[in-house]
C-alpha cells in the first residue's frame, strides 16, 4: 500500500482508540470555556503543560481536554521517527498528528457545549463536522499553498485552538437561525447501512450559507497546518534522506537509482513498472 493510501486509511485511528485506550478521548478536545479551566487565566496565552498542572491539577486538565499539548507531544514523536528514519513510526505519528490538528480546527472541539447539549442544539457537532462536508465538500477549493516551517509548534497549537474557539458563537447562532426559519428539518436517510435522522438539504443550505464559508476555510487551514507540521518535523529532524524507506519496493533497481538522482519518467508518461 502506498504511503498516501495508508495515511488516508489510518487517518481515524486516533478516534478508534477512544474506546480502548485510557485517556485517549481528552486528547481530541479542549473545553476552553469550562469554568474549571479558569485556573489557566493566570498563565500566558500558551501555557506549558507543567505550568497548567501546577495551576489546575493534572486530573482537571485530563477531564477538560489536552488537545493543544497533544499536538506538541505527537509532533515530538514524529520528529524522533524522522530522525531514526523509522518508516512505520513516521506514518503512524504523521496520521495521528494530522488527526489532532484537524480536530483543533473544529470549533465544537473547543467548548464544553461540544454537541449543543447545553443550548438545546443536540446533534450540531455531526452536522458541522460531517453533514455539511458531505453535502458541499465536493465544491470546496482544497488546493492550498506550499507547506511552511512552523518555528514554535506549541504556540501554533494554542493559537489554532483559540481561533477555532472564537467561531463557536457563530456556529451556534446560525443553527438557531436555520431552525427558526425551517424547523428542525429532519429526514430519514440511509448512511453506512443504517437509517438515520439527518437535516434535509434545504435546512443545511441555509445553515451552510449562514456560516459564510467557515467549514471550507477551516478545512483549508487544517490542510495547510497538517502539511506544514509534517514538513517542520522533517526539518527539525535534520532533513533526513527518506528515499530508502519510502521508495516503492517493487520498483526495479534502475528506477530507484534514477529517483535517487532526481530523474523521473518523461513528462506525460504513465508507465509504472
Amino acid at each position: 500500500m502506498h504511503e498516501v493510501e495508508w495515511l488516508s486509511a489510518h487517518a481515524t485511528d486516533a478516534d478508534m482508540r477512544k474506546h480502548t485506550v485510557e485517556r485517549e478521548a481528552p486528547r481530541h478536545y479542549l473545553d476552553w470555556d469550562a469554568p474549571a479551566l479558569a485556573c489557566l487565566d493566570t498563565l500566558k496565552a500558551a501555557p506549558w503543560y507543567s505550568q497548567a498542572v501546577t495551576a489546575c491539577s493534572e486530573d482537571t486538565l485530563w477531564e477538560y481536554g489536552v488537545l493543544p499539548w497533544q499536538i506538541g507531544w505527537t509532533y515530538g514523536k514524529l520528529v524522533a521517527a524522522f530522525d531514526s528514519i523509522d518508516r512505520d513510526a513516521i506514518l503512524r505519528h504523521a496520521a495521528d498528528l494530522g488527526h489532532y490538528v484537524a480536530d483543533a480546527h473544529v470549533p465544537l472541539h473547543t467548548t464544553l457545549n461540544y454537541n449543543g447539549q447545553w443550548t438545546g442544539q443536540d446533534g450540531i457537532h455531526a452536522v458541522w463536522e460531517t453533514r455539511l462536508p458531505a453535502l458541499y465538500g465536493g465544491g470546496y477549493g482544497l488546493v492550498v499553498g506550499d507547506a511552511g516551517y512552523v518555528d514554535d509548534v506549541h504556540a501554533w497549537a494554542w493559537k489554532t485552538v483559540a481561533q477555532s474557539h472564537s467561531l463557536v458563537p457563530q456556529v451556534l447562532q446560525q443553527e438557531r437561525m436555520a431552525t427558526a426559519a425551517h424547523g428542525e428539518g429532519l429526514v430519514r436517510e440511509e448512511r453506512g447501512g443504517r437509517v438515520q435522522l439527518q437535516q434535509n438539504e434545504v435546512w443545511c443550505s441555509v445553515y451552510h450559507d449562514g456560516l459564510d464559508g467557515m467549514v471550507e476555510t477551516q478545512w483549508r487551514t487544517a490542510i495547510q497546518g497538517v502539511s506544514s507540521l509534517w514538513y517542520s518535523a522533517w526539518v527539525d529532524a535534520g532533513q533526513p534522506d527518506l528515499m530508502e524507506v519510502f521508495a516503492p519496493s517493487r520498483s526495479p533497481w534502475w528506477r530507484r537509482w534514477l529517483q535517487w538522482l532526481g530523474v523521473g519518467l518523461p513528462t506525460g508518461s504513465s508507465r509504472v513498472p
